[in-house]
């Protein structure tokens, strides 16, 4: 980071809305490179993920050095990352935008609610009422029903909320994030190959220029900057306020659905929306309204 100042209002809140631009963004460039075809998933997910280490490479190349130690991530933190970018890209062939941002930051935040559970944290009644809220919109998403999403895609992108819950875990006590994120996605390049190999030999290949094109500035400039815009803005957010304002990007994203990719959002999106999101503001506000009066 340049300096170790905490950023003025004025700049968290401008780098808040950048990043949570970036992050909205990459499911509408997903959508966009898989909906008409240009890319396959596969594809989509080795570019994205190889230009995200390209440019994070450099960008800590320039970060000036300050004799602070830099760490390298690990190898699980990498695996988490590949898993959800490989799931995110196979979810949204048949998602669209908005349930597809909306199944994956719900999924996220259900994961880190869990995860706290299991390490022993007890839940206020009103943290209980917004989990059974939140786990209600998802069933009421996938009801069977015309409006209702496919049912491998809806699983595949609440794996990749899964598998981002647990790197966001995974790299929580890092005093690097830049540098962790970083060689986590140079780790995962062999992990890349390693798909892109699998979809050369079973001949899922398909590759045009629009869609590299979309998957790179996906990977380069959407999560690779992004993730460091947000890293920056962490630094003048509380734990509460970084989880209360990502809310806001199913709801980005699925504007950005609308406005570039020509989708409608129906009623069942509506109201899922609405229960899945209002269930998980209730258990952060709960949380924090119960930490304040202990």
């Amino acid at each position: 980071m340049p300096s170790d100042k905490k950023p003025s209002v004025a700049a968290t809140a401008a780098l808040t809305l950048v990043a949570l631009i970036a992050f909205a963004a990459n499911s509408v460039l997903c959508r966009l490179a898989l909906g008409e075809r240009a890319i396959d998933a596969a594809g989509f997910t080795a570019v994205r993920l190889a230009s995200g280490a390209l440019v994070l490479a450099v960008v800590l190349a320039l970060r000036p050095r300050r004799g602070e130690a830099r760490t390298r991530g690990g190898w699980a933190g990498a695996a988490f990352l590949f898993a959800y970018a490989a799931a995110f890209s196979f979810a949204y062939i048949t998602l669209d935008t908005g349930t597809g941002a909306l199944v994956l930051f719900g999924a996220v935040q259900i994961t880190m609610i869990l995860a706290s559970l299991l390490a022993g944290t007890k839940l206020h009644p009103s943290e209980w009422l917004g989990v059974l809220l939140a786990c209600g919109g998802f069933v009421y998403l996938v009801l069977p029903g015309v409006s209702a999403p496919p049912l491998g895609g809806f699983l595949l992108m609440a794996a990749a909320g899964v598998a981002w819950g647990a790197y966001t875990l995974k790299g929580r006590g890092s005093f690097d994030p830049l540098g962790d994120t970083a060689f986590n996605f140079v780790r995962s390049v062999p992990l890349v190959v390693a798909l892109a190999a699998g979809a050369l030999v079973f001949g899922s290949v398909h590759l045009s220029l629009t869609g590299i094109l979309l998957a790179a500035v996906s990977g380069g400039l959407t999560s690779g900057l992004g993730y460091s815009v947000w890293y920056t803005a962490l630094r003048g957010l509380s734990a509460t306020q970084a989880a209360v304002v990502q809310l806001a990007v199913p709801v980005i994203a699925a504007l950005g659905g609308v406005l570039f990719v020509g989708e409608a959002p129906g009623m069942r999106l509506v109201l899922a929306t609405a229960l899945i999101l209002g269930g998980i503001l209730t258990v952060i506000l709960g949380r924090a309204c119960y930490r304040k009066s202990a």
